[in-house]
């Protein structure tokens, strides 16, 4: 499976951005989706998952209530709406792929232990 993510850029707080990142697997469908992002010497942490069919989220606390996770399977494609931007957002987002089906949103807890991942888009918040 590749990832592909871009929409990444430069907002001013407050502003929004929208991320996407498309798959090549014919069976998009089966499996759970997420970002993560990594800031300048920290840790890649958790952003926000969702299941295959679309119908469970996960967000981190960070994020709830600004960003939004969604998919389209026809398009082979997720999603990640971010509103209300901060610049402790800025960061290098990372889409995930988890390659064993039918694991919902389990990756809020930790990265897909076999997981495929995205080459990662720059997104910085001016303050």
């Amino acid at each position: 499976v590749q990832l592909q993510a871009y929409g990444g850029g430069l907002v001013q707080a407050g502003g929004s951005l929208r991320l996407s990142c498309s798959a090549s697997a014919c069976t998009f469908s089966r499996h759970s989706m997420g970002w993560f992002r990594q800031a300048p010497g920290k840790l890649r942490e958790f952003v926000a998952a969702i299941d295959g069919s679309g119908g469970e989220t996960a967000y981190a606390d960070s994020v709830l209530g600004r960003f939004a996770i969604s998919r389209n399977n026809a398009q082979n494609t997720v999603y990640l709406q971010m509103n209300k931007m901060k610049p402790e957002d800025t960061a290098v987002y990372y889409c995930a792929a988890d390659s064993v089906p039918g694991t919902g949103v389990s990756m809020r807890y930790e990265p897909p232990p076999r997981g495929f991942w995205g080459q990662g888009t720059q997104v910085t918040v001016s303050s």
